[in-house]
C-alpha cells in the first residue's frame, strides 16, 4: 500500500532457523576443559561430603555444581553473575548439564553453599593434589626442581561498603615506586613441567621469603628462585635436606657490580622464568587480578582450585587426547 512500510519476516529471521553458525571461543574453551579435567576423580573427592537427598530441598547433583563451580573461576564471574550467564547462555547450560526444560539453574545461594563446603573441609587443596596426580599419566611428573615466586592480587582499598572499612586480613606493600593493597599468592612450580605443586597465600606485606619452606615437597635437588629469596639457604636445607640454593644474588654495590655473579644469574633466569606462566595463565587468561572475597582464607581456597585449574590449561594439548 503505498505511503504504508511493509515488514516480511521469513522463517531464516525466526529463531531456530538461523543459516549459519559456528562455535563460539568460549564454547571451544569449554569442550576443551570438559575432556582435559578428570571429573570422575574430582566427583570421588568431593562426593562424601556432598549433601544427601532427604525430606527438604534437593540436591541439584555434584556433577552440575562442580561445573558450575569452575565456570566463574574461567570468566571472572560472582556467584550472582554465574547464576544470571547460566540463563544467558546456552553454551554454559550445556557445558554444566543444567536443563531448563525440567529445572531451573543453581541459583547463588546454590553456588555460595558448594563453595562453603569445599572451603569448609578444606577440599580445594585436595583438588589440587587430585589435578596434579591425574597429570602424571601422561609422564607429567613433578621433579626434583622446584621454582618458587609470588605475585600480588589487589583487594579493594575503599571503605565505602557497609563494614565502612578495608579488608583487615589485607595490607599494602611498595613494588618499585608504586603501593599496592591486597595478597600475595606464592607458588612452588617444577621447573620442568611447570606443574604448580604449592600454593601460599599470605598478606601483600610479608616477605616472599617467609613463605619458602611450605613451597618445597622436600625432594628437591635444586631451588631456583629471585632476589627475594636471597640469604635461605638454611631454610631451604631444613625443608629439602638435598637441595641446591639457585636462588639469585645481589650484583650491584657501592663500589661497583659484580659480573660473574650477574653472568650466574643471566643463567639460572633461564630456569625462573618459567614461573611466570603460571601467573600469566591465572591473571590473563582466567581473569584473576583482583580477590574475590574477604579473608585470606576465602581467597586461599580459591587460588589452590584455580592453580588446579591452570595445570589442567598448561599441559591441555598432552590431556586432550587422553580425556577423549
Amino acid at each position: 500500500m503505498k505511503g504504508k512500510a511493509h515488514f516480511q519476516q521469513t522463517l531464516a529471521s525466526q529463531p531456530g532457523f538461523e543459516r549459519y553458525s559456528r562455535k563460539s571461543r568460549r564454547e571451544e574453551f569449554l569442550s576443551l576443559m570438559e575432556t582435559v579435567v578428570p571429573w570422575r576423580e574430582l566427583e570421588a573427592v568431593i562426593g562424601p561430603y556432598d549433601p544427601k537427598a532427604g525430606s527438604g530441598r534437593q540436591p541439584v547433583g555434584l556433577s552440575i555444581m562442580l561445573r558450575v563451580y569452575f565456570l566463574p573461576q574461567w570468566s571472572n564471574l560472582s556467584d550472582p553473575g554465574a547464576e544470571d550467564a547460566l540463563y544467558e547462555s546456552p553454551a554454559l547450560r550445556r557445558f554444566a548439564g543444567v536443563d531448563l526444560g525440567r529445572a531451573p539453574a543453581p541459583d547463588e545461594t546454590t553456588i555460595l553453599r558448594f563453595r562453603r563446603l569445599l572451603e569448609t573441609h578444606e577440599l580445594c587443596g585436595q583438588i589440587l593434589d587430585t589435578v596434579n596426580d591425574y597429570l602424571a599419566s601422561p609422564g607429567l611428573r613433578i621433579s626434583t626442581g622446584t621454582i618458587v615466586d609470588a605475585t600480588i592480587i589487589a583487594a579493594p582499598s575503599s571503605t565505602k561498603n557497609s563494614r565502612q572499612e578495608r579488608d583487615p586480613e589485607m595490607h599494602q606493600t611498595r613494588k618499585g615506586n608504586e603501593w599496592h593493597f591486597g595478597m600475595k599468592a606464592h607458588i612452588g612450580v617444577d621447573s620442568k613441567e611447570m606443574i604448580v605443586h604449592s600454593v601460599c597465600t599470605s598478606a601483600a606485606s610479608v616477605a616472599d621469603k617467609h613463605m619458602l619452606p611450605d613451597l618445597l615437597h622436600g625432594e628437591e635437588r635444586k631451588v631456583w628462585g629471585d632476589g627475594g629469596y636471597q640469604g635461605q639457604s638454611s631454610a631451604i636445607r631444613e625443608a629439602a635436606p638435598h637441595a641446591q640454593d639457585m636462588t639469585s644474588r645481589r650484583t650491584r654495590y657501592r663500589g661497583g657490580g659484580d659480573e660473574k655473579q650477574r653472568r650466574k644469574d643471566r643463567t639460572k633466569a633461564r630456569v625462573r622464568a618459567k614461573v611466570e606462566w603460571p601467573f600469566r595463565i591465572l591473571k590473563r587468561v582466567f581473569g584473576f587480578t583482583k580477590t574475590r572475597y574477604r579473608g585470606l582464607k576465602k581467597n586461599h581456597e580459591w587460588l589452590l582450585a584455580a592453580f588446579a585449574l591452570v595445570n589442567l590449561y598448561q599441559h591441555r594439548k598432552r590431556l586432550a587426547p587422553l580425556g577423549a
